[in-house]
Order: structure tokens, then C-alpha cells, then sequence
């Protein structure tokens, strides 16, 4: 039996399980490997499968919109997807350099602005993981709307040895 690698003992600190790399809901793959790099499909905040909220991010508190604090981790646990993609197809967490870049898409109510607070759920949670290496340049982008009306998706580039 093998020992567990400094990543996953990291995870398991943290009281984090990666889960299963969620199924394309379109013609792509969750992540592709070119030389030293791995780039991730955006990935939506699933949970055991299942979206744990959907609509606009909004900090108004209408009906139907979702808070900045619960979009923050949303975007933490598309985040924990996508480090998901890059151990299914790296094999190793231990064997990531660095995450280079992360591109964070928040579906926006008209008048949010919040879209960088929102991201930085995923931010903070990359840092945790991978301590200097988890820190990355950086895009959050408000959109309209997302796949299947997530709140958010979340998308990294990781350079790995």
C-alpha cells in the first residue's frame, strides 16, 4: 500500500475529498495535457452530482438569486472539481508545479459588481491546497448566464513535472 501524497494528506487536513471528475455535459473532456501543462474545462459546483444552487448572483436578496457568501463557496467547490480534473489526468497532485491561472465565471444579476470577491472562493481554497503553488493570475468575468444556470464555473490552468 502506498502512502498518500503530500496534496491528498493536505486535502484530508483540510477535511476535503476530491470528487469523482464530474461527466461532460457537452462534446469536450474535463482536461487536456499538452507538455507540462494541464488546462481544465470549466467546472460548475457540483455536488454528488447535482448543482446545490442555481440563478443569478445577486446581492439584492430577491427571490430566485443567489447571495455573494454562498457563490464564494460555490465557486470553492467548482474549484475543488477542477483540482479533481487535473488528478484524473495528471495522476499524481504532488506532481503540480504550480496553478498558473484561474478563469472565474459568475452568472451576474444586471447591477452585481462582486464577481472578484466571488472568485476568491476559489482562490482561497487553491492556496490552502497547494500553499505557494496554488497562487495564480487571475480572471473573474460576470456573465449573463451559465450551463445549466450555475452560479458560477471555474476553469485553471496547472503546470506540472
Amino acid at each position: 500500500m502506498s502512502n498518500p501524497s503530500l496534496v491528498d494528506a493536505r486535502l484530508a487536513e483540510l477535511g476535503l475529498e476530491l470528487p469523482a471528475v464530474a461527466a461532460p455535459v457537452a462534446a469536450y473532456v474535463p482536461a487536456v495535457v499538452t507538455g507540462s501543462w494541464v488546462h481544465t474545462s470549466g467546472q460548475l459546483p457540483f455536488v454528488g452530482g447535482e448543482l446545490p444552487a442555481t440563478g443569478k448572483v445577486s446581492s439584492s436578496g430577491a427571490p430566485g438569486t443567489v447571495s455573494p457568501e454562498a457563490a464564494h463557496e460555490l465557486a470553492a467547490r467548482a474549484a475543488l472539481n477542477a483540482v479533481a480534473a487535473v488528478k484524473d489526468a495528471v495522476g499524481d497532485l504532488d506532481r503540480v508545479v504550480r496553478i498558473v491561472k484561474v478563469v472565474g465565471f459568475v452568472a451576474s444579476a444586471p447591477d452585481f459588481t462582486g464577481q472578484p470577491a466571488v472568485i476568491n472562493g476559489a482562490s482561497e481554497l487553491l492556496g490552502r491546497i497547494f500553499g505557494d503553488a496554488g497562487v495564480h493570475a487571475r480572471s473573474a468575468v460576470g456573465v449573463a448566464v451559465l450551463p445549466l444556470d450555475s452560479p458560477v464555473e471555474v476553469e485553471l490552468v496547472a503546470e506540472f513535472r
